[in-house]
């Protein structure tokens, strides 16, 4: 790694987004610490670093990976002079990166003035205005009543949408139709964004009905160089929460994707942005509209590595490191000629139950076989037989990314490793993203963010009756307990193993270990080779021998 600044990188984060990073490290010769809490101690990312410490003692399970104070004070103990948060938990901490600068340890990420401005919708907004980028009509800042969303209502009608100032991942969110929805909507959205982000604040925006998401990623550094690395489509979602995302879009014309790149880079630009980022918009009839920007990577940053080439965490790290974007061992070429090649497809597999109502299951990972080949990537946490699935986390087992020269070729690969895939012991929703990636609308990209809640033909698969494993239970219920009318059989019971009585007192017999001990491995040799002839002369001599010694069995040394 160049410049030097960066001696060990502590990962605040667990699950498949730490392993990914930890690659990168040892990809970089830098290295790593992990942190575990005490529900995760049998989890995968932990054995995955060059050391890993518990972290949280004491503290519930999300709380122990949002111990700002502790993760500080390992990383101090430990040698860490970086901390990579990944996604979630502390990446949009605007407190966790300011004591970092505080304590002189690089945060790897926007500065924690950035991470103030976009990890906050409603600051985010007010830069966008500020670049005189396309925005959906919404307050100018919080909202602390009900009535002010009805006011807002007044003028820009319905549906409107109230929305988390803080987070993403579509927690804190609620559409509204009517004004007999707005006080439920308003109480439940500003209750799931404490829960989620430790504030109720929230904001009200005209809801675009059944628009595109599109997203542009984003790097920056701090010699004033952004560039985009083209868009990825993620429309197809759940409750605001992404399932199956595209890079680049199919649907979009060039025109229009430039356009929303250029409006990505000229905000990034406006602010002096430094690092990976995210700006994310809504495209309906033609149109595109900002809707916030997410300083971290993202979960399906894959697919866009896959299409440019591009290793965004190494850039990352390299831009931390305080190196140029385009100068050094990570170095990425002028915005001109970064390329785009091909179609990528990420799926997320959760362990999810799509005819429960996408319920989290949890259990042992009885079995456990995914796909692969040409064009394939997986990027998985605890996806391994005997993994143990807790409810204390989110269900995802693993990213399967696909990439092919045409969209439909990398469908036909997604499709493919869908199908390859074996886990038993749990629910997940495979079935379910099979019918998506077969979709014809899908296919022909004629979809936007209502596609499944829009289409109940998704949810009509087979249910999987996971013969094998309940066989297996079967056979072990019968040997311990025993058979339904013949009962429980008496243990066996076996002689002890005998074992030879042995002198310690004796010196041993002399032996080869002796010999190379008094007289060195040149006289090992030596015997070996005599041992040889020895055995040579027996084996010539049985072969001559043969109807004779036909039970002797001859011992050669080649």
């Amino acid at each position: 790694m160049e410049l030097g600044r960066i001696k060990k990188i502590l990962v605040a984060n667990r699950g498949e987004i730490a392993i990914r990073i930890f690659r990168a490290c040892t990809e970089l010769r830098i290295p790593t610490v992990g942190i575990y809490s005490a529900e995760d101690r049998g989890s995968f990312h932990r054995y995955k670093a060059d050391e890993s410490y518990l972290i949280g003692e004491g503290k519930k399970p999300i709380d122990a990976y949002l111990d700002i104070e502790g993760i500080i004070a390992l990383a101090k103990s430990c040698g860490a002079n970086a901390v990579h948060p990944g996604y979630g938990f502390l990446a949009e901490n605007e407190e966790f990166a300011r004591r970092l600068e505080e304590e002189g340890i690089i945060f790897i990420g926007p500065s924690s003035k950035h991470l103030d401005m976009f990890g906050d919708k409603v600051k985010a907004r007010e830069q966008a205005i500020k670049a005189k980028i396309p925005v959906i009509p919404g307050t100018d800042g919080p909202v602390s009543s009900i009535s002010e969303v009805n006011a807002f209502a007044d003028i820009h009608g319905y549906p409107l949408i109230i929305k988390a100032s803080l987070g993403g991942g579509g927690r804190g969110m609620r559409i509204v139709h009517s004004e007999d929805e707005v006080p439920d909507a308003y109480e439940r959205a500003k209750s799931e964004a404490k829960s989620a982000f430790g504030s109720d604040e929230v904001y009200v925006e005209k809801y675009i009905n059944k628009p595109k998401h599109i997203e542009v990623q984003i790097l920056g550094d701090a010699y004033g160089n952004v560039v985009h690395l083209y868009e990825r489509d993620c429309s197809i979602q759940r409750r605001h929460q992404k399932v199956v995302e595209i890079a680049p879009s199919i649907s979009l014309d060039d025109t229009l994707r430039q356009d929303i790149c250029d409006a990505a880079v000229k905000l990034a630009r406006n602010v002096s942005y430094v690092n990976a980022g995210t700006v994310e918009f809504l495209v309906s009839d033609g149109d595109f509209y900002f809707i916030e920007v997410n300083p971290r990577i993202q979960v399906e940053h894959t697919i866009t590595e896959m299409v440019t080439g591009i290793d965004i965490v190494h850039a990352q790290i390299h831009i931390a490191n305080g190196g140029n974007l385009h100068e050094g061992e990570s170095a990425i070429p002028e915005q001109s000629k970064i390329p785009l090649f091909g179609y990528a497809i990420q799926s997320r597999v959760t362990t999810e139950d799509p005819l429960n109502d996408f319920m989290p299951d949890t259990g042992k990972l009885m079995v456990y076989r995914s796909g692969g080949g040409f064009g394939v990537r997986l990027d998985a946490g605890n996806g391994f037989q005997g993994a143990v699935i807790t409810p204390y986390y989110d269900s995802l087992l693993v990213k399967v990314s696909t990439w092919g020269t045409s969209f439909k070729d990398a469908a036909a690969k997604m499709d493919r490793n869908l199908q390859e895939f074996r886990i038993r012991g749990i629910k997940t929703n495979i079935p379910f993203l099979e019918n998506v990636v077969r979709h014809e609308n899908f296919l022909t990209g004629s979809y936007d963010t209502s596609f499944i809640d829009s289409t109940p033909e998704l949810f009509e698969f087979p249910v999987r009756k996971d013969r094998g494993t309940k066989i297996l239970n079967y056979l072990g219920n019968v040997t311990v307990n025993g058979f339904p009318g013949i009962g429980k059989q008496a243990k066996p019971i076996f002689h002890p193993v005998r074992k030879p009585a042995i002198d310690l007192s004796v010196p041993p017999t002399y032996g080869t270990k002796q010999l190379l001990d008094e007289k060195g491995p040149e006289a090992l040799v030596q015997w070996i080779k005599d041992q040889k002839m020895f055995f040579s002369r027996i084996l010539h001599f049985g072969m001559h021998t043969n109807h004779y010694l036909r039970h002797v069995f001859v011992l050669r040394i080649l």
